[in-house]
């Protein structure tokens, strides 16, 4: 059974990079089946779907966030990682990883709350 656990800072400052990273176990990011998202909701609103890295490396952004975000990944250690930049209070937000599969998310992390202040 596959597992998603994301880890980093739960304090940024405005103007940082948040960075986090999701951990999986019990499937490999690199199996042609699924692709890996990041997925966040900020205080009282929705699911926002920030991006998204493929079995191959492929990534795609949502267009609000593109500009500030991106998706990496080491196969090596089976995680991939989430990196937003210019970050202002409106990013505090608790972040999820996600498992993909036929565009539909399956499997999640149990998030991490992301505060941004000074």
């Amino acid at each position: 059974q596959v597992q998603l656990q994301e880890s980093g800072p739960g304090l940024v400052k405005p103007s940082q990079t948040l960075s986090l990273t999701c951990t999986v176990s019990g499937e490999s990011i690199t199996n042609s089946d699924y692709a890996w998202s990041w997925i966040r909701q900020p205080p009282g609103k929705g699911l926002e779907w920030m991006g998204v890295i493929h079995y191959d490396g492929i990534t795609y952004y949502s267009p609000s966030l593109k500009s500030r975000t991106s998706i990496s990944r080491d196969t090596s250690k089976n995680m991939f990682s989430l990196q937003l930049s210019s970050v202002t209070p409106e990013d505090t937000a608790v972040y999820y990883c996600v498992r993909i599969s036929w565009r539909v998310p399956r499997d999640w992390g149990q998030g991490t709350q992301v505060t941004v202040s000074s």
